[in-house]
């Protein structure tokens, strides 16, 4: 049985998000995941109080917040409850069981789903968000990806040395931790575990465990950050 785990409170700041409710009772972090068809059943109440251009695609189970702005070319099939002053550009695409936190913005040809963003996310251009986590103020770069589905479809695992840890998930892209920087084009691989404060550089293909404050110039070359 693994002895690993891994704490929301390890990589996301709790207060950065209206829906910590959601982490409270949950082993490892990934567990959420899991809890937000139900937790979106039972809490979202419908309602639009953004602003809206020309006309986008929302679905009928979806809160958008004050100030958010939904730009036309967007789809928002729902269940989905997105916080204030969001930038839900042309193009987007937040399909089911989707939570976005205040001040983020999705962009131009960006798919998330399943997924929680905290405040001050930024997934803006060319961006696949699956299974995810993404703590408050991520950054993903032009064209970055965070794969959520092995391609033999097994369960999704998390190495720690020598010691595997199930995750009980087919679907599970990455946990990402707050202010995590992720360059152009990079894919994240599923099960993977970024530190607060890592940075990946651009074009790198990642799976794993980067530590907190690290900054990956390749799969096999981490350094610490500087500060």
């Amino acid at each position: 049985m693994s002895t690993t785990v891994f704490a929301a409170a390890d990589y996301l700041d709790l207060k950065q998000t209206d829906h910590a409710a959601l982490f409270h009772d949950v082993q490892q972090a990934w567990d959420v995941l899991t809890k937000l068809e139900d937790y979106l059943e039972e809490n979202l109440v419908p309602a639009n109080s953004g602003e809206t251009i020309g006309d986008p695609v929302i679905g009928d189970e979806v809160y958008i917040g004050r100030d958010t702005v939904i730009e036309p070319g967007a789809y928002i099939k729902g269940p989905a409850w997105i916080g204030p002053n969001c930038q839900i550009r042309h193009g987007a695409y937040i399909r089911e069981n989707v939570i976005i936190g205040a001040h983020c913005v999705v962009g131009n040809s960006c798919e998330v789903k399943n997924s929680i963003l905290f405040n001050h996310c930024q997934v803006p251009h060319f961006n696949y968000v699956g299974d995810s986590i993404l703590g408050a103020g991520a950054h993903l770069a032009a064209g970055v990806i965070v794969s959520n589905l092995k391609l033999n479809g097994d369960l999704i695992t998390v190495r720690v040395g020598d010691e595997i840890v199930p995750t009980g998930l087919r679907k599970f892209g990455a946990l990402i931790g707050d202010g995590v920087e992720i360059g152009c084009n990079a894919v994240i691989n599923p099960g993977s575990i970024l530190g607060r404060h890592s940075l990946i550089y651009p074009g790198v293909a990642w799976r794993g465990i980067l530590p907190k404050n690290s900054i990956a110039k390749a799969a096999d070359c981490v350094r610490e950050r500087a500060s």
